[in-house]
């Protein structure tokens, strides 16, 4: 697999689209620090870590509103493997007005746009959910 972060906004994104509680895919700990930031954003309702056998596996439970609608209604991977997209802290992207979020990996962690440019800090735009 060469790029991890886009198979994870896939299956997450599958699994919203099929209607499903929860979505299961390998663990690593940039997909950690993603999924805790879209617990903290309200997009997902938890994550946790499961082991099956000798693998360890991120689980994470999906959140709908009323009638089985989905919070998370989209998601899109920014910087890509063969295009890395950059932007300083002047720059950090706006999602749909600020409706939704950009999740950026900087020099002090993964966070949000909003938290990178709060504290200065410039870094590699992953991807958009809104």
């Amino acid at each position: 697999m060469t790029d991890p972060i886009a198979d994870m906004l896939t299956r997450i994104r599958n699994a919203v689209t099929a209607r499903h509680d929860s979505t299961t895919m390998p663990v690593s700990n940039l997909k950690l620090a993603i999924a805790r930031i879209l617990k903290e954003e309200g997009f997902v309702g938890d994550f946790e870590v499961v082991r099956e056998g000798a693998h360890r596996n991120l689980r994470i439970w999906l959140t709908y509103s009323g009638r089985k609608e989905p919070v998370l209604t989209g998601l899109k991977r920014v910087s890509k493997p063969g295009l890395r997209v950059y932007a300083k802290s002047a720059e950090m992207p706006q999602v749909r007005g600020g409706l939704g979020t950009a999740i950026v990996s900087t020099s002090q962690g993964v966070m949000t746009a909003r938290q990178a440019r709060r504290l200065n800090l410039g870094g590699e735009v992953l991807c958009q959910v809104w």
